[in-house]
């Protein structure tokens, strides 16, 4: 087992038992431990990101743009995951709603139910009224404006991304088999059909292996009972308990693809340009964990979200005059449609921030999983099409199972 001299860290090329875990303060980390215990249970807005992976068709298209889409959309409105995750932050505001009517009713004066004013049971003492002026809160509207927009177009932006890797892994996967299929030289290298139906469908699972350790790699821990399951049905014992047992799971997995390939029968130049697709799978790992480990700047969020929150605290009291009903009782339900909406938007910026656990990334996989499956079975000339077979890819002879006669300038060429 080497090790560096100038460190205490040590390399071993032993298996390691070491089981991956999505906690987010482990020993060794430079992040400071927080000041507030882990929830015990998953809220209902959390548990309802598993219901945002969505796949549209064209139905659900037709449905997306219905006209009476605002009344079903108001119809759930109560239900809604964003608005169940920021319930005590609007309940806050509409407590101090209540409080400064309450308070100005005793401080100054009250409405009874006949209509007749009276003076508050303070008011001849020094109790102040609360109120506070408009004007602070229309300075600075404009600049907590720009803190959320720049808030949710960054969280989009990143689940944009993470959207557009899982699209490139679906779309080389696409690639790699199509040429792998069309390439397999069983003519030249004189295998048999099932040694061609047995390496492809090895290529295909191992394909399959990658995206969906990557799909567990970027999975909390729930993952962990149907990526273990999903391995053993398909893969061979060996292969599963591998990339069960690497550290880094979708390495391993990669490799054994890169293995795949290298058994194939088929030209070096070919098999580079099988490998460029690895690579295109390297860099959307890399660029999926990248968005996974590092949020938004912490200083920036939490920024905005105390702006928010203190902003909308004292609201209230700047609307408390705006409103002339029945002892200003309006500015209770006014308060709390304005917090919900004000609060759903950094809400949604939030959901947004961290994108894996709302994108469909199983559907992602099983479709994989049949496209490449089903691709094992093609073969050229499988649809009556005329094809040219090659004694050896290296040199490009033709053999006289050419079906095509060479004219004198592709003779030369070859």
């Amino acid at each position: 087992v080497p090790s560096c001299s100038s460190s205490s860290v040590s390399f071993s090329s032993e298996p390691s038992s070491h089981q991956p875990s999505t906690r987010l303060y482990n020993a060794g980390t430079t992040k400071q431990q927080p000041k507030f215990p882990m929830p015990k249970s998953l809220s209902y807005g959390e548990e309802s990101r598993t219901y945002r992976r969505t796949i549209y068709t064209h139905d659900d298209w037709i449905k997306h743009r219905a006209p009476n889409r605002y009344f079903l959309r108001a119809m759930t409105t109560f239900r809604s995951g964003v608005y169940a995750n920021i319930l005590l932050p609007v309940l806050s505001v509409v407590g101090v709603a209540a409080f400064t009517i309450v308070w100005n009713a005793l401080a100054v004066q009250y409405v009874d139910f006949r209509g007749v004013t009276h003076p508050g049971l303070l008011a001849s003492t020094f109790v102040p009224e609360l109120h506070l002026p408009m004007a602070p809160f229309t300075l600075t509207s404009a600049s907590l404006g720009l803190l959320l927009v720049f808030r949710t177009n960054t969280g989009y932006g990143r689940w944009d991304e993470a959207r557009k890797n899982w699209g490139m892994n679906i779309n080389r996967t696409r690639d790699l088999f199509r040429m792998a299929a069309a390439w397999y030289d069983d003519v030249g290298a004189g295998v048999t059909e099932q040694q061609r139906q047995k390496d492809l469908t090895t290529l295909s699972l191992a394909t399959w292996a990658f995206v969906r350790s990557m799909k567990r790699h970027l999975s909390p821990d729930n993952d962990e009972a149907g990526f273990r399951k999903e391995l053993f049905d398909k893969l061979p014992d060996s292969q599963a308990e591998s990339i069960l047992n690497a550290k880094h799971r979708p390495n391993r997995a990669l490799f054994d693809l890169s293995c795949a390939i290298e058994n194939l029968p088929m030209h070096f130049l070919r098999k580079n340009q099988l490998h460029v697709a690895l690579t295109k799978f390297e860099d959307n790992l890399g660029s999926s964990e990248r968005i996974l480990a590092s949020p938004v700047p912490l200083f920036y969020s939490r920024h905005t979200a105390r702006f928010l929150f203190f902003w909308m605290l004292g609201l209230p009291l700047a609307l408390y005059n705006s409103f002339k009903s029945w002892n200003h009782i309006m500015l209770i339900p006014m308060c709390a449609f304005i917090s919900t909406f004000m609060f759903g938007i950094e809400e949604l910026a939030n959901q947004l921030e961290e994108p894996f656990t709302i994108l469909p990334q199983q559907a992602f996989c099983d479709k994989i999983y049949q496209w490449c499956a089903e691709m094992v079975s093609w073969r050229p000339g499988d649809n009556g099409l005329a094809v040219n077979h090659y004694a050896k890819s290296c040199d490009f002879a033709p053999t006289s199972s050419t079906n095509t006669a060479m004219t004198a300038s592709e003779q030369e060429l070859s």
